[in-house]
C-alpha cells in the first residue's frame, strides 16, 4: 500500500487546496488502495499561529490591498532565481522533518511554494526522502518554491517551463507542462460562434466580497440581450443584495458544492465574469469560454492576470464602459476568433494534462522508475 503526502497552505478554502484535493481523486479513483493526506504544515506546526496568520491574511487584503501587493513582490517576487528564507527554516524544517518520520510517504506532493521551499532544503541534505513533486498553481512561479532537490515539477504553460529551464537550470526531462489540474466533473467542451445575439452569462468571485459585484450588475439591469447568472458562494450579503435588484436578467446562485453541477452551468453560458485565481480561470479555459476579468486580489492574482493578458486569453473590464456592451462587442467583432485562436494555442501546450497522464506520471514515480511520457 503507498501513502501520498498533500502539501497546500493554511486551512482556509484555496486554489492550492482544490488543487491537492483533485490530485487525490485523480489517484484513489485509479488506484483506490493508495492512501493520500493533506498536511497543512503551519496548523501541524502551531494552530493557534496559523489562525493568526489566516486571519491576518484576509484582513491585510481588504484593508491595504496595495501594502499587501507591494510586500508580496519585494518578498515573493523578485529577479531573484532562488531567495532565501533562513528563519523560516529554522522554525519548520524540525516539524517537516518529524511528519516525513511519523508518515514515511513514498511521494510528497506540494501545491504550495512554502512547504515546496522547506522540503527542497532537505532534500538537499538528505537526498534519500521520498520523491517531491512540485505542482503549481498559478500562472507563474514565486521565488519560494524549492527548486533544488525537487524532482518533478508540472507546470500550468510553456513558458514556466522555458523559465524553469533557462532561470533555474532544471533538466527539461524534469518538468512537465500539465496545465493547473482541474476535477474531472469538469469535462472538456468544444464551442461554436453564436450565431443569435442573446447571451448567458456566469459572474463569479463575490464569495470575497472583492470587485463589488452588486454595482457592476446593477449597471446591467434589465439588458435585453445579456443574461446574467452570480455565483454568490456562501456570501448570503451578496445573495440578498443581487436578489433586490430583482432584475428580470440577473439571477443569483447559492454555494454550489458539486463539481458536476457546475460543469452543467459552465455549458448552459456563453462566457465567464471572474477574478484571475488560478484554479477557476483552467476549468473556464477547458469549457473553452471567453474569460472577463472584474478585479483582481493584490498580489498573486494580479501577477496572474498579467501573465494571462500577455497570452491573450483573458479580457479586462473596462470601467468606464458597460459591461453588457463589452460582452455585445466581443462576440461580434473578431475578438472571439483572436480568443479561439489563442486558446488553441495554449491547450496544444497540455501535452500531460489528462487525469490519466497525471495520475500515471505519479505512479511511476512512486515504482521508483522515470518518467516517460
Amino acid at each position: 500500500m503507498k501513502k501520498i503526502l498533500l502539501f497546500p497552505l493554511l486551512r482556509m478554502p484555496s486554489g492550492h487546496h482544490q488543487v491537492a484535493d483533485t490530485i487525490s481523486s485523480y489517484i484513489q479513483k485509479r488506484n483506490p488502495t493508495t492512501i493520500c493526506k493533506k498536511i497543512d504544515l503551519l496548523s501541524a506546526w502551531n494552530p493557534f499561529v496559523e489562525s493568526v496568520v489566516t486571519r491576518t491574511y484576509l484582513e491585510w487584503i481588504h484593508y491595504f490591498p496595495k501594502s499587501y501587493a507591494w510586500t508580496y513582490r519585494q518578498m515573493a517576487h523578485t529577479s531573484k532565481s532562488q531567495r532565501s528564507y533562513k528563519y523560516y527554516e529554522i522554525l519548520f524544517i524540525k516539524k517537516m522533518k518529524q511528519i516525513l518520520l511519523e508518515e514515511n510517504p513514498d511521494l510528497i506532493i506540494c501545491t504550495h511554494g512554502f512547504p515546496s521551499y522547506i522540503l527542497s532544503k532537505l532534500k538537499m541534505k538528505n537526498p534519500d526522502i521520498a520523491p517531491v513533486i512540485n505542482v503549481y498553481t498559478d500562472f507563474f512561479i514565486n521565488d519560494v518554491w524549492g527548486k533544488e532537490g525537487i524532482d518533478y515539477h508540472f507546470v500550468p504553460n510553456q513558458k514556466m517551463k522555458k523559465e524553469l529551464v533557462h532561470r533555474n537550470n532544471i533538466p527539461e526531462d524534469l518538468i512537465y507542462v500539465t496545465g493547473i489540474p482541474t476535477a474531472e466533473q469538469i469535462e472538456e467542451s468544444y464551442r461554436t460562434k453564436k450565431t443569435n445575439t442573446n447571451y448567458r452569462v456566469l459572474v463569479s468571485g463575490g464569495s470575497v466580497g472583492l470587485g463589488n459585484i452588486k454595482e457592476l450588475m446593477k449597471q446591467q439591469t434589465n439588458q435585453s440581450n445579456v443574461e446574467y447568472f452570480v455565483l454568490c458562494g456562501k456570501n448570503q450579503h451578496l445573495f440578498r443584495k443581487i436578489e433586490k435588484l430583482n432584475s428580470i436578467n440577473i439571477h443569483p446562485l447559492p454555494y454550489i458544492n458539486s463539481r458536476k453541477e457546475m460543469n452543467h452551468l459552465y455549458d448552459e453560458v456563453d462566457a465567464i465574469v471572474t477574478k484571475p485565481g488560478g484554479v477557476t480561470i483552467s476549468e473556464a479555459l477547458k469549457k473553452r469560454l471567453p474569460i472577463f476579468i472584474h478585479s483582481a486580489l493584490p498580489g498573486q492574482e494580479e501577477i496572474n492576470l498579467q501573465q494571462l493578458k500577455e497570452l491573450k486569453l483573458v479580457y479586462e473590464i473596462k470601467q468606464n464602459q458597460s459591461l453588457s456592451e463589452q460582452i455585445i462587442d466581443f462576440f461580434s467583432r473578431s475578438s472571439f476568433d483572436h480568443f479561439q485562436h489563442s486558446l488553441r494555442s495554449y491547450l496544444m501546450e497540455l501535452k500531460n494534462g489528462n487525469p490519466d497522464d497525471i495520475s500515471n506520471m505519479i505512479q511511476s514515480v512512486m515504482e521508483q522508475k522515470r518518467i516517460t511520457v
